[in-house]
């Protein structure tokens, strides 16, 4: 008789656990070593506390009293790992940086361990931040998209821990876009931070299938590869999308966000805003100069969007808040409409730094796009490179359909 814990994810799903709400796979392992997090507010176990003596009359099962989430760094603490840093990805520990603002190292209120950037100057852990640490967990809920940063995060990580004798365990978790891959393929030359590997902009892996991607294909610097431990989710079905239960960052607030984001961030690198500094941030887009076009808002700042692009300019676009699909495949439809109703002879729809090349991994998009080429065409020409990339991504494929 009495109270007891168990932990699993927070979805509707019961059956569908995280790695992180399997603590039976990874405590073992951590325990008496010296262990530091690459986390932020997306690495969270969810604790439902039963009372085994007031039971369900419909199952004759404990029935939940109580049910709370606490950051993963808080629920290893608990159980008594050594926690010695925290390192944090883009946007932060807590998730509340901008886009490419610079995050601070700092101390962590609650448990007093140590924070250090991953951001900024120092995407690569150093030698001295990896001193003494036997195990990093990576533990962020990833968002399926090449363009993203968390998976060059991890990437970084990974060649670092190679390099310093250092085991990476990733606890996996969902990819919100399903199994589907699509998109163009980055070519090596156009490699950066927003793309570092030769990977379509959907591709259709979890983040620590991608892990294992990138240490099996020897992509880490020199063919080195890391000593990798995978905990897998439970009863996680690739074309299955599953609700992600916290935002990955400040302006991803919710599904419909991160179902159009793939299709959205193309404008990141053009004169169009996708909604900053808005309600409805990568849910709109809209310029000053596609006066033909229906929406009309104007970025103003907010908590997501300090000084949002085309701050206090009247833009005109489209709302697409409430657009009915499961989007499963790019839709270039929207990039194509705005640039055809482009109206700025003092400015180009393309960024003079030419992002949009690094976002799309090649200037081949771009140059399609001028040419006044077909989404139809355009796809065609993506056709070879993905069949290319779906015989290594099947490879590192451990989830069933």
């Amino acid at each position: 008789m009495g109270v007891f814990n168990i932990y699993y994810s927070q979805t509707s799903d019961k059956d569908f656990k995280t790695g992180a709400d399997q603590p039976e796979k990874y405590l073992g392992l951590l325990k008496n070593k010296k262990v530091a997090v690459v986390t932020n507010q997306t690495g969270i176990v969810t604790r439902v506390e039963y009372y085994n003596a007031a039971k369900d009359p419909s199952t004759g099962c404990a029935k939940a009293i109580k049910t709370d989430t606490l950051s993963i760094v808080d629920f290893l603490v608990e159980n008594n790992i050594d926690v010695k840093s925290i390192f944090a990805p883009e946007h932060g520990f807590r998730g509340d940086a901008d886009a490419g603002e610079k995050v601070k190292n700092g101390i962590d209120v609650k448990t007093g361990i140590p924070i250090v950037s991953l951001y900024g100057s120092n995407k690569k852990p150093k030698p001295e931040q990896l001193k003494g640490i036997d195990v990093v967990v990576f533990d962020i809920q990833d968002v399926g998209v090449r363009f993203y940063t968390y998976i060059s995060t991890l990437t970084y990580l990974m060649e670092a821990a190679a390099e310093n004798n250092v085991e990476v365990m990733v606890l996996d978790r969902p990819n919100p876009h399903d199994g589907y891959i699509d998109g163009p393929v980055l070519k090596k030359k156009w490699e950066s931070f927003v793309g570092m590997h030769e990977v379509p902009v959907v591709y259709g892996l979890t983040i620590g299938e991608y892990g294992k991607m990138v240490n099996g294909e020897k992509w880490l610097k020199n063919g080195i590869q890391a000593q990798y431990t995978l905990i897998p989710m439970k009863n996680y079905h690739k074309k299955k999308r599953y609700p992600i239960s916290e935002k990955p960052s400040p302006n991803l607030p919710n599904d419909q966000s991160i179902n159009l984001y793939p299709s959205l961030c193309f404008f990141e690198g053009t004169q169009v805003s996708v909604g900053r500094g808005t309600d409805l941030p990568f849910q709109v887009y809209g310029s000053p100069w596609t006066k033909n076009l229906p929406y009309q808002f104007t970025p103003k700042p907010n908590f997501g969007a300090k000084d949002p692009f085309l701050n206090g300019k009247l833009c005109y676009g489209e709302n697409l808040s409430d657009y009915p699909k499961k989007i499963q495949e790019l839709n270039l439809e929207w990039l194509i409409k705005a640039y055809k109703n482009y109206n700025n002879p003092q400015q180009s729809f393309f960024l003079k730094n030419l992002f949009f090349d690094k976002l799309a991994g090649s200037d081949e998009l771009r140059k399609q796009i001028i040419a006044g080429k077909s989404v139809k065409e355009i796809k065609s020409s993506w056709k070879a490179d993905l069949e290319r990339f779906s015989k290594i991504r099947k490879k590192y494929i451990i989830y069933n359909d």
